[in-house]
């Protein structure tokens, strides 16, 4: 499946059960913003996650964007304190984590905490923990600052969000302990 059918599918389930943060998305990124981000972190978006920001860009408007948080994005979903990041905020936690020896500590190439090649897409407001995609194979992995780095959780971007539809749609049917609908919004407990 594409990341465009599997991003689908999890927006299908919010338009159905939780149609008011559905209704909350921003519209997509354009090319132009999204070439000129490529220009600033000196590396090509993945596919996968190039086809995924054009759909929706999940930076808050200017109003809303904090420029003290290390990250904003979308933060209705996929778990509480954590949130989507769009283009802006992917940007600014790859300009913070990015190093120019392209290891993050440097000189650690067997086990590094970042490497230049991951974007994020997914973190706390504080940018100590989220998913990347790597550039090199597209595949999603998860950091967590002081741990070591998981790559390869997900085989892709698609993977991801085939994941987030089905734990959407438990939250949906009250298969969550810590998570409900309520008129119309994820609630987290």
């Amino acid at each position: 499946m594409s990341v465009t059918e599997s991003w689908s599918g999890v927006m299908g389930v919010l338009r159905q059960y939780a149609p008011a943060d559905h209704a909350d998305l921003p519209g997509p990124a354009t090319e132009e913003r999204l070439a000129a981000a490529e220009e600033r972190m000196g590396l090509p978006l993945p596919p996968d996650l190039r086809a995924w920001l054009l759909q929706n860009n999940l930076d808050p408007s200017e109003e809303e964007f904090d420029d003290d948080a290390a990250c904003c994005g979308f933060d209705r979903f996929p778990d509480e304190g954590i949130f989507f990041l769009g283009i802006r905020s992917m940007e600014k936690l790859y300009a913070n984590h990015s190093t120019p020896s392209g290891f993050n500590p440097p000189g650690e190439t067997e086990i590094p905490f970042w490497r230049n090649e991951w974007i994020p897409f997914l973190s706390d407001r504080d940018g100590w923990t989220g998913k990347f995609v790597d550039v090199r194979d597209g595949r999603v992995g998860r950091w967590f600052v002081g741990e070591i780095t998981i790559t390869g959780e997900y085989e892709s971007l698609a993977h991801y969000f085939d994941f987030q539809a089905e734990r959407l749609t438990r939250i949906a049917e009250g298969g969550n302990p810590t998570c409900t609908i309520v008129d119309g919004r994820l609630v987290w407990s």
